[in-house]
């Protein structure tokens, strides 16, 4: 008897949220689901209302057409029935955070029920969410909460031929230092290896980031290198994984974006954000990681100031579902 064929993959289903109201990403989702209109290989699952997302095609301009979208096979439209008359705009509000928050738990709704495989959201506003009540202080703790993830988390970032993760990061520059230890450089390297192997890199080679200036020069500025940041590295490499390090910020990044490696490991939250954003601001993707599920977002802000005016980039939206996308079919996202 000839064995049968294995039947093909069922296409990834990714879930979209719009983010904060008041901010740019009602209108980036009206223009990213323009572009994959009719792409039938690739399911979307949309969360909003007619009110949000008329305004939000209203407020995209040209770029946009309902009509496509509307006819589009892949997408599909789940109406959350929320009340979004009079709804903020261009400023932070508890109606915008409770919003967003309410929206993304609709798409873990759906994800826990198998529904969808991964989750995009357009950019939040932190003061929106704590205004609603977010305690969590972003929106990578309150997903860890959310799911009852007891594993290791990070924020991760992605722009083109290169990834950070980030040993802290929403804390204090006080508080940082205490945070190191080398368990936790261990758990982020592992994680953002696991991340890259996911997204295609088949052997990465990361390095990584000194907390202290020149590395510490050898105890003079501080310890955390000696104590923490180089035995952490020492048990990556002990668990297979191609780290190196540590090395001072300020010329790693220029070794990285010149391509020696595929993903850095950061101290802390602007060592890598302040590198990320001057190397490619335009198309960078935040990536909730640790999660168990591909949850993706751009990696820029709400943009208040421009809201409306037609001139907001599509690119990191972009880039964030077509990232999901990717590593929803990734067993592994995890630590």
């Amino acid at each position: 008897m000839t064995p049968s064929s294995p039947l093909p993959a069922a296409p990834s289903r990714v879930a979209m949220t719009t983010g904060d109201p008041a901010g740019i990403g009602p209108e980036l989702i009206a223009r990213l689901l323009t572009e994959i209109a009719g792409d039938t290989d690739h399911p979307v699952v949309v969360f909003s209302t007619e009110a949000e997302l008329e305004r939000g095609f209203a407020q995209a301009g040209t770029g946009a057409d309902r009509d496509a979208v509307d006819r589009a096979g892949n997408i599909e439209f789940v109406d959350t029935g929320l009340d979004f008359d009079g709804m903020p705009v261009a400023e932070a509000s508890e109606r915008g955070g409770r919003w967003a928050l309410d929206h993304l738990e609709f798409a873990l709704a759906a994800y826990e029920r198998g529904e969808v495989d991964a989750v995009v959201f357009a950019p939040l506003n932190k003061s929106s969410l704590h205004h609603a009540g977010m305690h969590e202080n972003d929106e990578l703790r309150w997903f860890e909460k959310r799911l009852g993830v007891t594993g290791v988390v990070s924020e991760l970032n992605a722009i083109s031929g290169l990834w950070t993760s980030r040993v802290t990061s929403h804390v204090s520059h006080r508080d940082a230092p205490a945070l190191i230890t080398a368990d936790k450089v261990l758990g982020v390297t592992r994680l953002l290896n696991a991340y890259l192997v996911g997204s295609g890199v088949a052997a990465p080679r990361i390095a990584v980031c000194a907390l202290n200036p020149h590395g510490g020069e050898s105890g003079k500025f501080g310890r955390e290198e000696i104590d923490e940041i180089a035995p952490g590295v020492a048990l990556a490499r002990e668990a297979g994984i191609d780290a190196v390090g540590p090395f001072p910020a300020d010329t790693l990044f220029l070794r990285a974006r010149d391509g020696d490696f595929d993903g850095v490991v950061t101290m802390y939250h602007d060592q890598g954000q302040i590198a990320m954003k001057m190397i490619g601001f335009d198309g960078g993707v935040t990536v909730e990681g640790g999660l168990g599920i591909a949850v993706c977002t751009p990696a820029h802000g709400t943009a208040f100031d421009r809201v409306g005016a037609g001139t907001a980039s599509v690119a990191s939206t972009r880039n964030a579902y077509l990232l999901a996308r990717s590593l929803a079919s990734t067993s592994n996202l995890t630590a």
